[in-house]
């Protein structure tokens, strides 16, 4: 038997796996670098958060990824160049995180890393009858398992997208090994550049759970903040709350069809994005407005595109509560936007499970690696867009 293929046996029987889950959204920030001892696997998953950072990208970074992110036309070679470039970056800030924590690759079993989406195109969007769903993240895994000498499980989307997912969200599968709770309904509301939620029934069927993208939740917040502020984010949304919703505006913003697409679904800022905001202004006449005022309007539209799915999922005469994680989690005009408009649900933080909300993307990705090494055995029901897979190529260090 080739020693790689041994090793990732070996580690495959351990009572507990030392995965470090990586993951780079769409709001470009950085990475984050979640170290988790992880026993167990399918329902009876057990994650202990051992060690997590977020580590920004420099502008230079972010201003070769905005090359190629989004965008319809591109230069191929940019493409090329990137995706191993991000790779060895990726597996650099792991290095620079281990060594941060004294902690040394020996004591490391596997690195599971989502890549960087640069274009997502569910069939749903780009409405081309002989072309499946698909998506594409960079950051080839060869590399990061050459950097760090680590074995490394990558491109996780892709087996989701072959059998007949839109390849995200891929929350879906960690939520329900981690947080479900008998007895509760409970709704996992990530508010990243794209806001999902997972849907966890009180009586655990996992032929019932599902993950769905409900539209923008930070990602048009950020681009005019770069716009207006020349800043990252607007700052617990301190320019947001100096203005009034424009009504005529977020009527505007909400006329897209995918607000009415059946769930689960998927989109992302290919197609909520500046120009979108701007013919949205165009049609309702709001192009003059202020700064401040746009900005409480797309508060309120991240709000209101949130609230208008989660009501979809809520039976009359049950109780749901929602924990929040993701950026918009540490924004309160959108906080408290999205208490007023579900009254009847109670909120909090994904911190109470015992996971930190900024890290629960990234221990995604290492539940998902560590379900390819030890599980598969959990079935989501035969249902589109939620297959029952085992997720993640396998990138030997030699």
């Amino acid at each position: 038997m080739n020693r790689q293929i041994q090793h990732l046996y070996d580690i495959a029987r351990k009572p507990v796996r030392r995965i470090i889950g990586l993951m780079s959204g769409t709001s470009l920030d950085g990475l984050d670098v979640a170290l988790c001892h992880i026993s167990g696997s399918g329902p009876s998953t057990e994650v202990v958060l051992h060690r997590f950072a977020t580590v920004p990208y420099d502008e230079d970074v972010k201003t070769e990824i905005r090359t190629i992110f989004a965008k319809d036309k591109i230069e191929f070679e940019k493409l090329c160049l990137l995706n191993p470039y991000i790779g060895r970056l990726h597996g650099q800030l792991i290095l620079d995180c281990l060594k941060n924590w004294g902690i040394d690759t020996t004591e490391v079993d596997v690195v599971a890393s989502h890549g960087q989406t640069v274009y997502h195109a569910p069939k749903s969007q780009h409405q081309r009858d002989k072309f499946p769903n698909a998506t594409l993240q960079i950051g080839d895994g060869d590399h990061i398992a050459a950097v760090t000498g680590v074995i490394t499980l990558s491109d996780f989307r892709q087996k989701h997208v072959a059998h007949g997912g839109e390849g995200a969200p891929l929350a879906v599968y960690g939520d329900y090994f981690m947080f479900s709770k008998a007895g509760e309904n409970r709704l996992l509301l990530n508010m990243g550049g794209i806001a999902n939620f997972t849907y966890l029934p009180a009586d655990e069927d996992a032929s019932n759970v599902f993950t769905t993208d409900t539209g923008p939740g930070n990602t048009l917040l950020d681009a005019y903040a770069r716009k207006f502020l020349n800043k990252p984010y607007d700052e617990d949304g301190k320019l947001a709350a100096q203005g009034t919703v424009n009504a005529h505006l977020l009527n505007a913003l909400n006329v897209n069809p995918f607000f009415d697409a059946a769930f689960p679904k998927t989109t992302g800022p290919e197609v909520f994005n500046v120009p979108y905001v701007e013919k949205a202004q165009a049609r309702s006449q709001t192009i003059g407005i202020s700064a401040k005022d746009l900005m409480a309007t797309l508060v309120q539209f991240s709000a209101d595109t949130i609230i208008d799915a989660i009501r979809r999922v809520m039976r009359e005469g049950e109780t749901y509560r929602i924990y929040m994680s993701g950026g918009g989690a540490h924004n309160p005009m959108l906080t408290t936007a999205l208490k007023k408009g579900l009254p009847n649900c109670s909120f909090g933080l994904t911190d109470e499970l015992n996971i930190n909300g900024d890290a629960k993307e990234a221990v995604l990705f290492a539940v998902l690696a560590n379900e390819s090494l030890t599980g598969g055995n959990t079935s989501f029901g035969n249902r589109q867009g939620v297959p029952t897979v085992s997720m993640g190529k396998v990138s030997f260090p030699k």
